[in-house]
C-alpha cells in the first residue's frame, strides 16, 4: 500500500523529467547544376540502411568496430527519410528534370534512383571527422535495367566543439555527396 502511494504521488508531477534531446535536421538541399532532362521523371526510393543508421540516433564511431550515439541529440526523423527528402529537394531545386517524387506520388516514372546509406557518422578514432557514404543505382524503370551505379563518399572535419559541431560536419559531408550524386545522375539520363 505504501509503495503504491509513492508511485502515484510521482505521477502527480513529483517526478523529475529530463530535458528532451536536441533535435537536428540537415540543411536545405544544395543547388546543383548539370545536364537538363526536362522530359524525364524520376522516383527517389527510401534509402536502405543497417539498423544502426535506420533511426533518429546520430552515430559516433570511437573505433572501427564500435558504435555509439551522440548523447542528448537526435535527427528530426529517421535518417533514411531525411536523406530521401533532401535528394528529392536537390533534384527539384536543380530545375533539370520534368518531375521528381517518392513512391505513391503518382508520377509516370522514367528512372528510379535506388540508394543505400553505407556510412553517416562521426569517426572519432583518428581525429574527429564526418563520413557520409551513399551507394546509388540509376534504374531504367521502363525495362528494369540498371544503367549505372556509383558510390559517393565525402568527409568533413569537425570544427568547434559540442553536438552542433558534429552535426554541422555531417551536414557539410552530406551536401558534397548530394551534389555529386545529382550531377552524376543528370549526366546519365
Amino acid at each position: 500500500m505504501m509503495a503504491t502511494a509513492a508511485i502515484l504521488s510521482g505521477c502527480g508531477g513529483g517526478l523529475i523529467a529530463s530535458a528532451p534531446p536536441d533535435t537536428y535536421g540537415l540543411s536545405a538541399a544544395p543547388a546543383v547544376s548539370g545536364q537538363s532532362a526536362r522530359n524525364r521523371q524520376i522516383l527517389i526510393t527510401e534509402p536502405t540502411a543497417l539498423k544502426a543508421l535506420d533511426s533518429e540516433k546520430i552515430v559516433i564511431r570511437p573505433s572501427v568496430s564500435a558504435i555509439e550515439y551522440l548523447a542528448n541529440s537526435q535527427w528530426s526523423d529517421r535518417l533514411p527519410n531525411i536523406v530521401q527528402d533532401k535528394l528529392v529537394q536537390a533534384f527539384e531545386n536543380s530545375g533539370r528534370v520534368g518531375g521528381v517524387g517518392r513512391p505513391g506520388d503518382g508520377l509516370a516514372i522514367d528512372y528510379k534512383i535506388i540508394t543505400a546509406i553505407r556510412s553517416f557518422e562521426i569517426k572519432a578514432d583518428a581525429g574527429e571527422q564526418a563520413v557520409v557514404e551513399i551507394s546509388a543505382k540509376l534504374l531504367n524503370d521502363r525495362n528494369g535495367v540498371v544503367m549505372a551505379s556509383q558510390i559517393f563518399r565525402a568527409t568533413a572535419p569537425v570544427t568547434g566543439s559540442g553536438n552542433a559541431a558534429y552535426v554541422q560536419s555531417l551536414d557539410r559531408a552530406f551536401e558534397a555527396v548530394v551534389q555529386d550524386l545529382v550531377g552524376w545522375t543528370l549526366a546519365r539520363m
